[in-house]
């Protein structure tokens, strides 16, 4: 038996979130968080009660002892977690919005410790575990982490565990477009379900339709396609059934970032406790929603207690 659920691996930052909105040129107060999309799913399936493994790097600084802190805390196993001397935490700085547009964001991550994540820093008990989420993001951040995660993807899905892919593209991380194309299609084509944004997918694939697109990823071997259609909410696709998922009601958006990330986290666990697969995409259109609605890129993932309490994203399954 596995001891670990889930497998994530990235890139957390340090991010310093302004306190006031405006340019980040004319901020004087910054709120410290952490940031990465790989993470934020991470630690919304340790709040759903799921057992994660954590593996990355950090610097042998301050912020790096700022980011596991902030992981254990959120109930992620951080063991496998190396403290490089050599190499600095990344950073980023994020500005406030409060009237619902997409924050502007600068990071300070090249050379970082992150970045010289390598299968080399992969166990064995890391492979034993249940399922692993992978993204987009540490192939664009150096050949070595490009290599683990064909590595990890590959193997974990040789060994007939599940795999799912976010693309979550950073075209500015990538030499080309097409190299970050080629490169994402080939990671979708080891995953067994694949979770892009109606605009990625557009991209990726040349193809404009969700159904298109879905046709695309099944076609390279995904079982289970699911793309995010913004506030319309999801359409789903498999070999047996496909269909559109209707999103839930915003009364204010807050916060856009971590929309996606909370649709990963309700699709991932509602697939590993088996619900169909519908129901799973509703869980993530639901959990998408709470996030857009909280200042902070994970603060709006719920508890497991959460989940179970509120009934509209069951009754609309």
């Amino acid at each position: 038996m596995s001891e670990f659920d889930v497998l994530c691996f990235g890139e957390t930052m340090a991010m310093f979130v302004a306190e006031q909105t405006g340019d980040l040129a004319g901020v004087e107060v910054f709120r410290k968080r952490i940031a990465g999309a790989d993470n934020n799913v991470a630690i919304g399936l340790a709040r759903l009660g799921f057992d994660v493994a954590w593996l990355s790097r950090v610097g042998d600084d301050a912020l790096g002892r700022f980011v596991v802190a902030t992981l254990e805390r959120e109930g992620l196993d951080c063991s496998h977690v190396t403290v490089d001397a050599r190499h600095p935490t990344g950073i980023q700085f994020k500005s406030r919005q409060d009237d619902g547009a997409d924050p502007a964001v600068e990071y300070f991550r090249k050379g970082s410790a992150a970045s010289h994540l390598s299968v080399a820093d992969l166990s064995q008990r890391l492979l034993a575990a249940s399922h692993v989420h992978a993204t987009g993001i540490p192939p664009a951040l150096s050949a070595d982490t490009h290599a683990l995660s064909r590595h990890v993807m590959s193997e974990m899905r040789s060994r007939g565990r599940s795999v799912s892919f976010d693309p979550n593209l950073r075209p500015s991380l990538w030499p080309s477009q097409a190299q970050m194309i080629t490169s994402i299609n080939a990671l979708a084509a080891q995953a067994d379900w694949v979770l892009p944004g109606l605009a990625e997918g557009q991209l990726l694939t040349g193809y404009q339709t969700p159904e298109d697109i879905a046709a695309f990823y099944l076609d390279q071997g995904s079982e289970m396609v699911a793309i995010k259609l913004g506030p319309e909410g999801a359409y789903y696709r498999t070999a047996q059934e496909q269909g559109y998922v209707a999103g839930f009601p915003v009364a204010k958006v807050v916060d856009t970032v971590g929309a996606g990330d909370g649709f990963a986290v309700g699709v991932i666990s509602g697939l590993l406790e088996t619900l169909g697969v519908a129901a799973a995409v509703n869980r993530g259109n639901w959990i998408g929603s709470r996030a857009v609605q909280t200042q902070g890129d994970m603060e709006g993932l719920p508890l497991r207690a959460e989940l179970e309490a509120d009934s509209h994203w069951q009754q609309s399954a």
